[in-house]
This record gives C-alpha cells, sequence and structure tokens, in this order.
C-alpha cells in the first residue's frame, strides 16, 4: 500500500478499486491501469524497480493461496473480496503509529509526496505530473509548485553561501 502511494500516486479510492489485471508487467514498458475520478481511464507509468515489487507482493500473495487472476483484487479482506477505502485507511494510520511518525499523516499524503518527487525528477514537467495524477487541469497540478517554489527561494538563498565560506 505506501509502495503503491509512494510509487505511484493512486488516490485511496483507486488502490482499493485494483486488480490484479490493471497492473501491465510488460519489461521496461510496464504500467497500471486505474479508473480514476469520473471514471476516467488512465495508464500510470512505473519503474523497473517498482515493477518488480508487485512481481514480489503477487508472488507473497500466492504463498499464502489467495487469488492472482486478473479480476482478484490486488488489496483484498480476509474473504478474498475487495477491501474498504476506509480499511486502507486504518491500516496507514496503524503503520505510521507503529513507526512512530506523527499522526497528522494521512494515506493521501503518500500521492502528496509521489508528486512532490515526480516533479523534482522529471525537472518540472506539470503536464507529465498531470497525466500520471489523472488530473482534468493543469491548474490541479500546478497547485504543487507553491512547494517546490519555496525549495527554489532556499537555493538561491544557498547558493554562493558555501563558496564564501570557502574563501574564508
Amino acid at each position: 500500500m505506501i509502495e503503491l502511494g509512494l510509487h505511484a500516486g493512486l488516490r485511496v479510492s483507486e488502490m482499493a478499486s485494483l486488480k490484479h489485471g490493471n497492473l501491465l508487467i510488460n519489461g521496461e514498458k510496464s504500467s497500471i491501469v486505474v479508473i480514476g475520478k469520473g471514471t476516467k481511464k488512465r495508464a500510470i507509468w512505473i519503474s523497473t524497480s517498482f515493477k518488480n515489487t508487485c512481481q514480489e507482493y503477487i508472488a507473497y500473495k500466492k504463498n499464502f493461496r489467495y487469488s492472482a487472476d486478473n479480476d482478484s483484487y490486488l488489496f483484498n479482506n480476509l474473504n478474498g473480496g475487495k477491501i474498504s477505502k476506509r480499511s486502507l485507511q486504518k491500516f496507514f494510520k496503524a503503520i505510521v503509529e507503529r513507526a512512530g511518525i506523527s499522526s497528522h499523516y494521512h494515506i493521501h499524503c503518500l500521492r502528496h509526496t509521489y508528486t512532490t518527487f515526480l516533479l523534482k525528477a522529471s525537472h518540472h514537467n506539470y503536464r507529465f505530473a498531470q497525466q500520471q495524477l489523472g488530473h482534468a487541469s493543469i491548474k490541479t497540478t500546478q497547485v504543487y509548485a507553491g512547494i517546490i517554489e519555496t525549495e527554489r527561494r532556499e537555493a538561491l538563498e544557498l547558493l554562493y553561501k558555501s563558496e564564501v565560506r570557502d574563501l574564508k
């Protein structure tokens, strides 16, 4: 769940509805196909390392005799059925508390973290982030510009400080 949030930026409802058939593990061009808000279908590209994580998770599930058929859910309840959004939220909260991390973090924070790191890694390619996140409007994606803007300003302030210290 955490890996999925950090490597694909899925909404909680998308995580809960994700089926094994939505994982398209095809070499270097792997992706996850989800039905997002407004029943819009989108393909989210995933990295090779996350593809490997997905394969390991599916193998793990098979060891416990859970179905990995295309129509079975990636996250399931004890009966093998669809897990609820609320259950995913509770699991996340339990993990956060167990790790000793501040309880103000919610599962949706994974999506924000994904977006921030995606924007940095893509050299602030907002169109790419918009496609990955399934935002209908680029304006929704540009909300993250404020976060990046702060880091840019901090970078400017630090630009020559280390060189000045070295010259003294």
